[in-house]
């Protein structure tokens, strides 16, 4: 039976896209596609104080960025960026082009081509989240993308310098200091100054994810972002600090954070509801993660190990870390998850900067049906065919013209008889079907 130890107050499903943010968004859209760079920078100033003739950065200021850099600071970066590359390139090389002959004479493939260009969101203006450089742009430039800018807000009304350094060890050609929807509608639709992308990938506010999910078939996307979410699944071989730690430590992203716990101990659900109660009194963000927690919170009390399962698997959280005596079973078991993190050992805030895997994942349940952002978000899966003897070619020829009939799409039966008298030496009726070999 399952019970709930705390349950949450508000529900990030319930509210859906807020129709407020929805016009406001489009209004700025709007005004982007039609003003260009003096709209951009217009809105740059109402939303950011920042104001400049060009937001691109130039080599001497992003040189600057990165000479910046204290020495442990830049051998940090570089050690998070050789993590996530190293990964990223395992993964690609997962990724074959194939080529099989399925008849004789029928050749079938296909192509795993990079996505031309590419437009990267670097997220900074509660924190300045460098780690989002590494997960997008390092990404797109292992899958083999020709062309990749990126955006990253100013940081308390400057150029945020570590940002632009992540950015451009990652190997953004490009870089803007630009944010929010005006750097998002910039990317999209291009202006006067910056050539338009045709994939826009990165983390942001309400308003940045509501801007790419308007956009979405005008330019790709990589993922319909909501608030963060984390889900610990723990039994009673941990302890309710290191659960209540993991709890926060994502809390701490936001107001309307879900942070939750599915656990087969009582005793261990009432220890994490205490040590939370604790932590918040000395933790600096607590103003943040407590309201996260108080609204967004819960704590489920399953009775067995495959209960424990199953309410992952209908949570479908984008973090899920499993601390149990055999965190394996879930990695076999589970469906819907953006990313596990199994075992003591890990947690969320390794996989979020610096282990290697991608800190882009599904939120509100898109885990069901899809994963996070890799490498293979910035190719393309193109099919080809070839046919190389007339034999073949009559073949499927005679096939296809009697089921392009069946649907009655005569000038499709053509393209199709067409080949039959011309490789099978067959005479067919005009949009008549052609007789089996």
């Amino acid at each position: 039976m399952i019970r709930h130890i705390k349950t949450a107050k508000a529900s990030i499903e319930q509210g859906g896209t807020d129709s407020a943010v929805t016009r406001t968004v489009e209004a700025l859209l709007a005004k982007v596609r039609d003003g260009g760079d003096k709209a951009v920078r217009a809105l740059s100033v109402q939303f950011d104080g920042f104001d400049r003739e060009t937001y691109r950065l130039t080599k001497e200021e992003i040189a600057h960025c990165i000479n910046s850099l204290a020495p442990r600071e830049r051998e940090d970066l570089d050690f998070a960026q050789d993590q996530i590359r190293r990964f990223a390139e395992a993964q690609k090389a997962a990724l074959k082009d194939i080529e099989v002959e399925t008849l004789p004479g029928v050749v079938l493939g296909h192509r795993n081509v990079p996505i031309q260009n590419v437009g990267c969101y670097v997220p900074g203006g509660k924190y300045p989240l460098l780690a989002s450089a590494h997960m997008t742009v390092l990404t797109a430039r292992v899958a083999g993308c020709e062309r990749i800018i990126t955006c990253a807000p100013p940081f308390q009304g400057r150029i945020a310098e570590k940002i632009v350094a992540a950015q451009a060890l990652a190997g953004a050609d490009e870089i803007y200091c630009l944010g929010g929807v005006q750097a998002i509608a910039a990317m999209a639709y291009g202006t006067e100054t910056i050539e338009p992308v045709d994939m826009l990938a990165g983390p942001g506010n309400a308003y940045v994810a509501e801007a790419k999910r308007l956009l979405f078939g005008h330019v790709g996307i990589d993922l319909f972002a909501g608030p963060t979410e984390t889900l610990v699944i723990a039994d009673d071989s941990v302890d309710g600090e290191l659960v209540a730690t993991d709890l926060l430590g994502q809390a701490e992203h936001g107001v309307n954070s879900p942070a939750i716990l599915i656990t087969n101990s009582e005793k261990l659900a009432r220890d994490t509801l205490a040590e939370i109660e604790r932590l918040l009194q000395i933790l600096p963000t607590a103003a943040v993660a407590g309201k996260a927690w108080e609204d967004f919170g819960e704590i489920i009390l399953c009775d067995t190990v495959d209960e424990m399962v199953a309410e992952g698997d209908r949570v479908a959280s984008e973090h899920v870390q499993v601390m149990t005596r055999d965190p394996d079973y879930f990695l076999q078991k589970m469906k819907n998850y953006g990313a596990l993190f199994l075992g003591a050992r890990t947690n969320v805030a390794f996989g979020d900067k610096v282990i290697g895997t991608n800190h882009t994942l599904p939120t509100n349940k898109a885990a069901r049906y899809t994963g996070g952002l890799w490498v293979g978000k910035f190719l393309k899966t193109c099919t080809y065919q070839k046919v190389l003897t007339d034999e073949a070619s009559a073949l499927i020829g005679s096939y296809s013209s009697r089921l392009c009939l069946m649907e009655g799409f005569s000038g499709h039966a053509e393209q199709a008889n067409i080949r039959v008298r011309r490789y099978g030496g067959r005479n067919v009726g005009y949009a008549m079907p052609a007789d089996p070999v």
